[in-house]
């Protein structure tokens, strides 16, 4: 499960050592990790990485299958820590030392940054592949990420990027190499920490505010074509 650590003011969550995908629990254990660092008083920033081959792998859609009924709650749940991420009221970043596939990579670009391991590992949003179409909130919080033409083939190829080709493309700020991961990750928002705070989490509001509102909006919530 999720643990969160703080060294001086780098607030570090690691979301775990297995695939790390979005079970109910996860995204709570998520949650109050957030609270905890949006609560904070003074200087602070967020590093969200993982340990082991995977970054995140997205939707637990083993759970979804058998609590089918629960779907838009699902979805909007998701939704909701998309939004909450993209807004936080501190400098983020992703440190991405495995695979972030689907809403993991969608995860992974709710961030300010994002660091990423050059030689191993795949930056990839499979929703075409596996029929699975965005919700308009996902959509949208990647066309606000990502240039356009990279958000077009990011969603409509299924493309697997290396770390070193996420960096051409401006997927990630940089490629690094497995040890340098969490320390370029640190060094990008340590210095940032002091702009923590009320009037930061409004800038980010306003900037992405068409993302926020579809991400946000109760209608959409459907994962189905």
């Amino acid at each position: 499960m999720p643990k969160l650590d703080r060294v001086g003011d780098v607030f570090m969550l690691d979301l775990g050592d297995t695939e790390n995908r979005f079970h109910p629990d996860r995204l709570a254990e998520i949650g109050l990790a957030l609270d905890e660092v949006a609560g904070a008083e003074g200087p602070r920033a967020l590093v969200t990485t993982a340990t082991g081959k995977f970054f995140s792998n997205g939707l637990d859609l083993d759970w979804l299958m058998a609590n089918a009924d629960q779907a838009e709650s699902y979805v909007g749940s998701i939704h909701a820590l998309l939004a909450r991420v993209l807004t936080l009221p501190v400098p983020t970043v992703a440190a991405i030392g495995g695979h972030a596939f689907a809403a993991g990579g969608m995860l992974a670009l709710a961030h300010d940054y994002r660091v990423m391991r050059a030689d191993r590992g795949f930056f990839c949003l499979p929703e075409v592949d596996i029929h699975i179409p965005f919700t308009p909130g996902m959509a949208a919080l990647i066309q606000g990420r990502l240039h356009p033409q990279v958000a077009h083939e990011v969603m409509t190829t299924g493309r697997r990027y290396g770390g070193t080709e996420a960096a051409a493309a401006l997927i990630v700020d940089r490629a690094v190499t497995e040890d340098e991961v969490l320390s370029t990750a640190i060094g990008l928002v340590a210095p940032l920490a002091s702009k923590a705070g009320e009037t930061l989490g409004t800038i980010k509001t306003r900037m992405y505010g068409p993302a926020l509102a579809a991400l946000t909006a109760t209608g959409g919530l459907s994962l189905g074509s």
